[in-house]
């Protein structure tokens, strides 16, 4: 099954914002919601998403807040705005600051999902490689393959990124070695596989991004479970 996108929904009207989940869940996607500008933001930075719902009309900071610091940190997390304002002024001030998309309350669930998807193509999919990963204090350009203003001179190979952003798609949970696999290097009957590739890479990588790689604070063992990305 191919995986689908996770959504972060910003929305303050409990009834629009319920009423989204439920028809992008039903439509196989991973949703997470905030009910103001302020949690929003702080949610959208965190590298978990590959497409924000944005409502402008918010409390605490409005949509065009949340964009407009969204963008002076990420030129590519995709962006559609919801409002029910639909003027021409409202429409370009959303889109000059950096927005993907716009759609005027109310509109159609069938339009809503259409947009989604061809957003989220256009910008590459679920699978969209965030260009710098931030691990506490620590930058990793994804682009170059190294860690930025670090004070160390670490290097990482393609797949040791590929890594990171697997784990930091799925960070709300452990991932196990069998994902990893299946997800990572492509192994379609990973269960079967006897290998150490994984913990191989996973000690490569703790060396280069950890302090103390025998105790970790950011790339953690989830005993039985599998490895959990601490962001």
């Amino acid at each position: 099954m191919t995986e689908k996108a996770k959504l972060l929904i910003i929305e303050d009207e409990q009834a629009i914002l319920q009423g989204l989940i439920d028809v992008f869940v039903y439509h196989g996607y991973q949703v997470d919601s905030a009910p103001d500008g302020r949690l929003g933001l702080d949610k959208a930075l965190s590298g978990q998403y590959d497409l924000i719902l944005l409502d402008i009309m918010l409390p605490k900071l409005d949509g065009f807040g949340v964009c407009n610091k969204i963008r002076e940190q990420d030129k590519q997390l995709p962006i559609i705005m919801l409002t029910a304002k639909s003027s021409e002024q409202d429409i370009i001030a959303g889109l000059t600051l950096g927005a993907d998309d716009y759609i005027a309350k109310p509109f159609s669930v069938r339009e809503l999902v259409l947009r989604v998807e061809a957003v989220l193509k256009r910008s590459g999919g679920p699978a969209r490689q965030h260009a710098v990963i931030r691990l506490g204090e620590r930058r990793i350009d994804c682009v170059n393959l190294c860690e930025i203003d670090g004070g160390r001179p670490n290097h990482f190979s393609r797949r040791e990124i590929d890594i990171l952003h697997y784990l930091l798609r799925h960070c709300d949970r452990p991932v196990s070695r069998e994902e990893l696999l299946q997800r990572v290097w492509g192994y379609r009957h990973a269960e079967v596989i006897e290998t150490r590739t994984v913990d191989i890479h996973i000690a490569k990588l703790r060396r280069k991004i950890e302090t103390d790689p025998k105790q970790p604070e950011y790339l953690v063992t989830v005993r039985g479970e599998g490895y959990r990305l601490m962001t």
